[in-house]
């Protein structure tokens, strides 16, 4: 019993704070957004806040459970965890009900369970169980091949259930391994791959290789001071990779993505403007934060939420209600807590004994990271609208447990922290 009262003192309650107050003002912010007169009472289970309200409460009893659960136990387990989600993503592709297009959701009549966010908390056991493992050895390519292949498995599963925005948020996991020295190389490529791709949608492809042979050329002649043949070597490969990848965006955009998310991609990048169709939700939520002001029109007093102009706002689009209602004020606020969340979770992570645990806390940081910078993102217009949540703020009983479960993990091996796992 004393142990146990001690390792309760060693809680991180700026983390379990900063968790509440985002859950708390997610609710505030579901109710505002679904807002009836008619079914305004708070206890009322038939409306979104009411059921959002019994996920909240079922998401605290699992995380007082996880401060009860030995981190050495969920440690050992951590592929078998990894395994039993798996199948679950497997069984998940033929008993899964069409939702949204996609084919993610398990309808237990009672509750309808999303495998993809539990998926994630997963991974980041079993890759960090494994990266705990091999030492310095996971720089060796048999082994970045199997972590790799401990992310894809995961995130190939969740793409065949149409769930392109839950998929790539499993690229979250590339970021914890250059805090264990992977190249900067990789995360250069990626952007220029992204680059890439946009500038194939907007410029001739012909102008654009021209470019970057000029480019290639410039930095031969400028920046190496001994060329050597194995240096006009590395360039040609280079820019023959960048045409081949330039010339396959076409195929990509047209017969790889879904017609919607064509739609969607046109109407960021400018190519076309369709208010009433793919770029809707984008502009009524533009115009909801923009209305907002600084100190935004008070609470349950937003005329774009009443009006139910922007769809799924109690969802995906959650962020323009904090626009509309809490104006700028209220957007900084919420942004800020987040923002501290990261950071104060990276520095939790950089004092554990345990790799395992500095790795998953790593995990942890940067999931939350991508989830916040892409419903944000798509929410203000900066990045394609692919719907995910916002975590522990969007309405969902599934993303809300998966979200806490991922959390209070790292807050109960926190609380052990000098314990080698």
């Amino acid at each position: 019993m004393n142990r146990m009262y001690q390792e309760k003192l060693k809680i991180d309650w700026i983390a379990v704070g900063l968790w509440a107050f985002l859950v708390v003002f997610g609710w505030l912010n579901i109710y505002a957004a679904t807002y009836n007169e008619e079914q305004a009472a708070v206890f009322d289970l038939a409306t979104f806040h009411g059921k959002q309200l019994l996920w909240i409460a079922g998401a605290a009893v699992v995380a007082v459970l996880l401060m009860f659960t030995e981190p050495r136990v969920v440690s050992n387990t951590s592929y078998v965890i990894y395994g039993v989600v798996l199948a679950l993503l497997v069984v998940t592709l033929f008993i899964a009900t069409v939702s949204h297009g996609g084919k993610s959701w398990i309808d237990l009549g009672f509750f309808r369970l999303q495998p993809s966010e539990f998926a994630k908390f997963a991974t980041a056991l079993a890759l960090s169980k494994y990266m705990s493992t091999i030492g310095v050895e996971w720089k060796q390519t048999g082994t970045k091949v199997v972590a790799a292949a401990i992310v894809l498995i995961p995130m190939a599963l969740v793409f065949l259930q149409h769930d392109t925005g839950s998929a790539l948020v499993f690229l979250a996991f590339v970021l914890p391994l250059f805090r264990e020295g992977l190249s900067g190389v990789i995360l250069i490529v990626g952007v220029a791959a992204v680059a890439l791709f946009v500038l194939a949608l907007l410029v001739n492809k012909y102008i654009l290789l021209g470019a970057l042979a000029v480019l290639a050329a410039a930095y031969l002649f400028i920046w190496l001071n001994k060329r050597t043949s194995r240096d006009w070597w590395r360039v040609a490969a280079v820019l023959v990779c960048c045409a081949l990848f330039v010339f396959s965006v076409d195929f990509v955009f047209n017969k790889v993505l879904e017609p919607h998310q064509r739609e969607r991609i046109d109407v960021l990048l400018g190519k076309s403007e369709d208010l009433q169709g793919a770029g809707y939700n984008v502009h009524q939520s533009k115009i909801a934060i923009g209305s907002g002001g600084v100190a935004g029109k008070g609470f349950l007093r937003g005329t774009v939420t009443k009006a139910d102009f922007v769809p799924e706002q109690h969802t995906d689009f959650i962020f323009c209600t904090v626009g509309e209602e809490w104006g700028w004020v209220g957007c900084t606020a919420l942004v800020g807590a987040y923002v501290w969340l990261l950071v104060h979770l990276i520095s939790m992570a950089e004092r554990q004994r345990s790799r395992y645990a500095r790795f998953y806390g790593y995990c942890v940081a940067s999931i939350l990271f991508v989830h916040l910078f892409v419903n944000v993102g798509m929410v203000i217009g900066l990045v394609p609208v692919i719907g995910i949540p916002l975590p522990f703020f969007s309405y969902g009983g599934s993303s809300l447990i998966a979200f806490t479960i991922l959390l209070f993990l790292f807050i109960r091996q926190d609380a052990n922290k000098n314990q080698l796992l």
